[in-house]
């Protein structure tokens, strides 16, 4: 997370690098100890490659099934120990699927994501 120099007003943001290595990092343990677990990419500010202080970094996730509803899956994965704050969507593959198939949302978001 960002920190404040006890002697200074300046808020010091992490750069990409760290923020992505820390994600990647993140993601291997995910990955790992999480089976339904398919993909996991990052999109958005740091994906473009145009972050800036206070920007957060936007999480996809693709898993093999879920029964929780779309608006509560992300509150499984604890993304507070990131660099930054996230923002984490959810996906299965058959609603990643639809939306491909469907819309011009995930062609956008394609041609942005990073995998991991």
């Amino acid at each position: 997370m960002p920190v404040r120099s006890l002697s200074s007003s300046v808020i010091k943001w992490p750069d990409a690098q760290t923020v992505i290595k820390d994600l990647e990092n993140w993601a291997r343990r995910i990955k790992k100890s999480n089976k339904n677990v398919l993909r996991i990419g990052y999109f958005g500010s740091y994906a473009k490659g145009n972050w800036g202080v206070g920007s957060d970094i936007d999480v996809i996730i693709i898993v093999n099934q879920s029964d929780r509803p779309f608006i509560r899956r992300a509150s499984k994965w604890d993304t507070t120990i990131l660099a930054v704050p996230a923002d984490l969507l959810v996906y299965t593959s058959a609603e990643w699927q639809k939306l491909c198939d469907e819309g011009k949302i995930c062609r956008n978001l394609i041609k942005d994501v990073k995998w991991i």
